[in-house]
């Protein structure tokens, strides 16, 4: 035989008070979620500030900058810049190509993008006192490979082609804005392009922001306007690359790019 039981109904006075706790309980929730998602991006939190997304790891350790960390941080073994104790100094552009024996340990970011572990420290630190200073921005490239680089420039031809370009306009062209495969700062992966965050800040903002202090984490503008016809690439306000601090410094103070500063 089945018995039935029949639920109690509470009293009035009992369901306003459940109802009165229950508030009381997701109001204090709401008040805690809000201080989360308030977190300064240079706290100790879960949150990579160079990209202002979640991480996926955390390369503030020694271990990883020596190429010692766990294999999804680390790439490959160790820099070998082809006997030059100066990494950091590295020319790379249409004359001085990426030495065939270089290899690159890279730091991945939570947005995908990957730079030589070496730098991470520094651009960490420039991002969140840029962000300190009231500007957002992302690393809209960082490490390519010689593949990628390869895809990009046949893209830009195809692109001045369907402009109705000769094929040999069309290269002359992309090259002004594309390295050639095995000749981009990009494989060398000290190198980022900056984006801002455009809902928040202005490019000019940040690029501004990056021109006047990047030199004290040790990046430089690499492509200023007034450099093309050293540089042989176009005006790149986006584009830093780590020379190291000291160089850094020199290379500001002086207006040079790192052709002149190099002497070549």
């Amino acid at each position: 035989m089945k018995c039935k039981t029949r639920r109690r109904k509470k009293p009035p006075c009992i369901v306003w008070i459940t109802l009165l706790l229950s508030f009381s309980v997701l109001g204090a929730a709401g008040g805690t979620l809000a201080s989360v998602m308030l977190t300064d991006p240079g706290s100790e939190s879960s949150e990579d500030s160079v990209t202002g997304r979640q991480k996926e790891i955390h390369p503030e350790t020694d271990e990883n900058a020596s190429g010692k960390g766990s294999e999804e941080e680390a790439e490959s073994g160790n820099i070998d810049t082809a006997g030059s104790e100066e990494w950091e100094l590295i020319l790379v552009n249409s004359t001085h190509p990426i030495p065939e024996d270089y290899e690159v340990t890279l730091t991945l970011l939570s947005n995908g993008r990957q730079v030589d572990s070496r730098i991470y420290p520094e651009l960490q630190e420039m991002f969140d006192d840029c962000r300190a200073a009231g500007y957002q921005l992302f690393v809209r490239e960082g490490y390519r490979t010689h593949e990628d680089q390869q895809q990009l420039m046949d893209e830009r031809i195809q692109a001045y082609r369907d402009e109705g370009y000769s094929q040999e306009e069309a290269e002359r062209l992309a090259k002004q804005w594309v390295a050639v495969p095995g000749t981009s700062e990009h494989e060398l992966g000290i190198a980022v392009d900056i984006n801002a965050d455009t809902s928040i800040s202005s490019s000019e903002e940040v690029y501004g922001w990056l021109e006047q202090n990047s030199f004290r984490y040790g990046f430089i503008l690499r492509y200023p306007a007034d450099k093309t016809e050293i540089t042989g690439i176009s005006n790149e306000p986006w584009h830093f690359r780590y020379v190291g601090k000291e160089a850094a410094s020199e290379i500001y103070e002086e207006g040079l790019c790192l052709e002149e500063y190099l002497g070549l």
